[in-house]
């Protein structure tokens, strides 16, 4: 179940996510309070070009913790009255990004790999494709759904 009414509802970098190094490398960890949700999807996004733009969605539901895991993003996420621009360049960079959020992924470096812990399961009528749409849903003061 999500935790919406514990968590804040503005999309933030977190920023008290422990990692660790040694001459063997650096291990990055997410656990308990730090996700914020339970996570019901995992997926990624790799092998997109330079430039490219990925997400030009939102969600009326759905919370998001990104990670970029290797490369370069520039994400902003817009909530229907102001843009949040963030870059993600590496995997100590974990972007929250809370329901009815807007979202434009750039990928500016090649080889960029940007994990996303959701949530949900995929579910079709949780997106909006159209930004009209969405705008739309949030003057209806973003009406949830089930």
């Amino acid at each position: 179940m999500s935790s919406n009414l514990q968590t804040p509802l503005s999309p933030r970098l977190l920023d008290d996510v422990p990692a660790f190094g040694d001459p063997r490398g650096s291990l990055g960890v997410l656990e308990g309070a730090q996700l914020l949700f339970d996570i019901k999807r995992v997926y990624y996004l790799y092998d997109v070009p330079i430039g490219a733009i990925r997400g030009e969605h939102g969600h009326k539901q759905l919370e998001q913790l990104m990670i970029c895991m290797h490369g370069k993003t520039e994400v902003t996420l817009n909530d229907g009255q102001q843009q949040y621009p963030f870059t993600l360049a590496g995997p100590a960079d974990v972007l929250y990004v809370p329901p009815g959020m807007w979202r434009q992924l750039r990928f500016v470096m090649p080889e960029t790999v940007v994990c996303v812990l959701a949530s949900r399961p995929y579910e079709v009528e949780d997106y909006l494709y159209e930004y009209e749409d969405f705008l739309t849903w949030v003057r209806q003061g973003k009406p949830l759904q089930d």
